[in-house]
């Protein structure tokens, strides 16, 4: 018998536990560990931003479920891992030994980075729920004594998707307020152009995106370093492409929402050959740490290189089906292992984004995300609006039902031609 660890519980760590489930062998034991018992569908977090959706409409309790699957649940937070003795220590005093680790934590959010940046100090954002929640009541004051917002994504950050989805959002719901006259926007953003989403660009993304922007009257700036942030005023230099400050502007705001920079959690960093100097997880081409080779990784946590230099920096985002990709590459090969063979499963890293815009939206495929890609392709329209509520509806029944992916879900992405392994050749 094998003793599996899954560590972390959000998109990635969900998913992992469904899929390693049905990849382990009967005799095998699976546990799951996170600091939150309930999970929540973080791409709805902007619509809860504006009173759109609740807490309890986008959430799910995981005990149940997880007990119908036959995994073992510790809702308790880990305070440190050992991978020399296989070990994590969790901040109830107990520890759980491990034969395979899965690290599918997310990332930290390294709002202290910025001066006056985060809930703890005068922005916002939609990283979490709470924060969601936080935002739904200050709108409400704010559309008493209406000002300018700001928006969009600071120096390192590397998921720009919910910046656009909040700021077009946010200003349909001004809109439908009758108060959009009364609100300037502008989006700040460390992308080298609007579009650029950390993956330089999907389809014709530049295009649609600033063209959204000015439909909407909304200004921007990019490669913006954002210095510091006070009450009602951010401090925003703009940088040039050899790197100098080309100008610093005084914004001022009765509403931001930025999203920080990710860095990995703190039980992870600082463990040589497991993590980089940020603290994302180190794995090769099958999710898999090459020091430590019974510790796989998957979802926000792993190390990603750049796309390349840019003038302030971009890190790249982690998709949701990419992330199922990389899923199901882990647990097959986890499951190869335990068998006794070698891991020979590769994730596509493909990717399928839906962005609402509150009454329009963009969507891309990007075959595999990160370029050169044999399919880059983007599109806009009010489909992509109803197509983002359809999908969270589906996602979340099948995620309450413990289901990775249903045999219909299957079938229709191989029509498409979209996978989520590569082709296993042998050597």
């Amino acid at each position: 018998m094998a003793d599996i660890v899954i560590m972390g519980a959000g998109l990635a760590g969900v998913i992992m536990a469904y899929e390693m489930k049905d990849a382990m062998r009967p005799e095998d034991r699976l546990t799951v560990v996170t600091k939150d018992p309930v999970y929540h569908f973080v791409p709805s977090n902007p619509w809860v931003a504006v009173g759109w959706r609740t807490r309890e409409a986008v959430e799910i309790d995981l005990a149940p479920t997880f007990a119908r699957r036959g995994i073992e649940f510790r809702p308790v937070p880990v305070a440190k891992l050992d991978p020399e003795a296989n070990r994590l220590e969790l901040e109830d005093g107990s520890t759980l030994n491990y034969d395979y680790l899965v690290i599918a934590t997310g990332p930290e959010l390294a709002f202290d980075e910025i001066e006056g940046l985060g809930p703890e100090g005068h922005t916002s954002s939609v990283c979490h729920i709470d924060h969601a929640e936080k935002i739904a009541l200050s709108l409400e004051e704010f559309c008493k004594k209406p000002g300018p917002i700001i928006t969009g994504a600071v120096q390192g950050a590397s998921c720009y998707g919910p910046a656009y989805e909040f700021t077009f959002i946010v200003e349909a719901e001004l809109r439908r307020r009758k108060i959009r006259d009364q609100v300037p926007m502008t989006f700040v953003t460390s992308e080298p152009y609007i579009g650029h989403l950390g993956l330089d660009g999907v389809g014709d993304t530049k295009g649609l995106l600033e063209s959204a922007l000015r439909e909407k009257h909304i200004k921007w700036m990019t490669s913006s370093r954002v210095k510091k942030v006070e009450s009602g005023k951010m401090v925003v230099e703009e940088i040039a492409d050899d790197g100098a400050v080309k100008a610093t502007r005084e914004l001022p705001f009765g509403m931001a929402m930025m999203l920080p920079a990710f860095r990995g959690i703190k039980p992870l960093r600082g463990i040589e050959g497991l993590v980089n100097p940020r603290g994302f997880v180190l794995v090769d081409e099958h999710q898999q740490n090459q020091k430590y080779k019974n510790v796989f990784s998957v979802g926000v946590c792993v190390a990603i290189p750049p796309m390349g230099p840019t003038p302030v920096p971009c890190g790249v985002p982690k998709t949701g089906f990419m992330i199922e990709s990389m899923v199901t590459a882990a647990a097959k090969n986890i499951g190869e292992i335990l068998r006794g063979r070698k891991p020979i499963y590769r994730g596509t890293w493909n990717a399928i984004c839906l962005a609402d815009f509150g009454d329009t939206g963009v969507a891309f495929v990007a075959q595999p995300q990160i370029p050169p890609r044999n399919v880059n392709w983007s599109a806009s329209g009010r489909w992509v609006h109803a197509a983002k509520i359809g999908f969270e509806k589906y996602f979340i029944r099948k995620m309450r039902k413990g289901e990775s992916e249903p045999f219909y879900e299957t079938a229709a992405l191989n029509m498409l031609g979209i996978g989520k392994l590569k082709k296993v050749t042998s050597d």
